[in-house]
């Protein structure tokens, strides 16, 4: 399993380092291309490229600082920093991009009307920009792929239960690139055809409304992991079958996960055990259960074994106003 990891974690950072130099090149590239051409819509995508670079960098932040083995003022490790990071990186996706790419669409739209000049400047730049973003955003394909087809889950599904927000950052990031770069060709192109610039700031306000949409979904899936999100509903529906199969196991009373990190779960299983069991009996029980679910769920990183009678009436009412029914 340690071998598993490290696999997975050296192809995520092999997936943002990629994903940064792709975009810290491009970035310069789109600059000079928005100032010869005076497109809004390209120094709008030069402002998107760079967000990502401080995305990409956050990001590699998340992943080295993530590592730290637990200690003593944290226990539980340094496995949520990865979204903390993250998160701030939806923050600089928003605030570097999305506002820039507003400032210069609102100043197009409703401000002088702007001659376009070298256009061909622009969709150079542009088409190159495309097909170095396609080998960053392939890379984060085959990647998504791969570690859904092994969860055995659609890409949406992954995208959305996936506790490592770095990879989902770096293809939707990417994603949005192409997008970006497709509607700011367009914009160049109406620009030449029609000769109002109008069609450069309206492409640019929709590479702001792009980023929006993207730095949120991002900001709202490492909200959810930052405030304490449950572990994967399947493992967790297979965790209350192997404890219930147990035989000193009577009942599971209520059965609590979160992840604490990418691919760390911490689980607390309050069990009704059998009334005939002695003391030391019930150590032994929880020493072989602990171990039964380490071997079969390798993600379990801490897991309390509460020994509770399922009769209790004030355990139970906190069980029902949780889940709604009894586990």
């Amino acid at each position: 399993m340690a071998e598993e990891e490290a696999g997975q974690g050296g192809e995520s950072k092999l997936t943002v380092v990629l994903a940064l130099a792709v975009n810290l090149a491009i970035a310069i590239m789109k600059a000079v291309a928005g100032v010869i051409t005076g497109s809004a819509a390209i120094l709008s995508e030069a402002a998107h490229s760079v967000a990502d670079t401080f995305t990409e960098a956050l990001l590699l932040t998340a992943l080295r600082r993530s590592d730290r083995p637990a200690d003593r003022k944290h226990p539980f490790g340094y496995g949520k920093e990865r979204y903390f990071w993250s998160l701030l990186a939806a923050v600089s996706i928003f605030a570097s991009g999305a506002m820039f790419a507003f400032y210069e669409g609102f100043r197009t739209v409703f401000g002088e009307a702007e001659e376009q000049t070298r256009p061909l400047v622009g969709y150079i730049v542009l088409g190159l920009a495309f097909a170095m973003e396609s080998v960053s955003w392939a890379q984060a394909v085959r990647q998504v792929r791969r570690e859904s087809k092994e969860q055995r889950r659609s890409i949406v599904e992954y995208l959305r239960l996936s506790d490592d927000p770095t990879v989902k950052t770096v293809f939707l990031e990417d994603s949005a690139a192409l997008i970006g770069l497709t509607i700011a060709f367009a914009g160049v192109g109406l620009h030449q055809l029609t000769g109002s610039s109008v069609w450069d700031g309206v492409a640019s306000l929709m590479i702001g409304v792009l980023l929006v949409a993207v730095a949120y979904s991002l900001a709202r899936t490492n909200r959810d992991l930052l405030i304490g999100r449950q572990a994967d509903p399947v493992m967790v529906r297979a965790i209350g079958a192997r404890l219930r199969e147990a035989p000193e196991v009577d009942a599971v009373v209520d059965l609590l996960s979160m992840l604490t990190g990418t691919d760390h779960v911490l689980l607390c299983a309050r069990l009704d055990f059998d009334d005939s069991l002695g003391a030391a009996d019930l150590e032994r029980a929880c020493v072989r259960i602990d171990g039964e679910l380490r071997a079969e769920f390798p993600d379990l990183d801490e897991i309390f074994l509460e020994p509770v009678p399922r009769n209790d009436p004030a355990m139970r009412e906190r069980v029902l106003s949780r889940y709604g029914f009894n586990l």
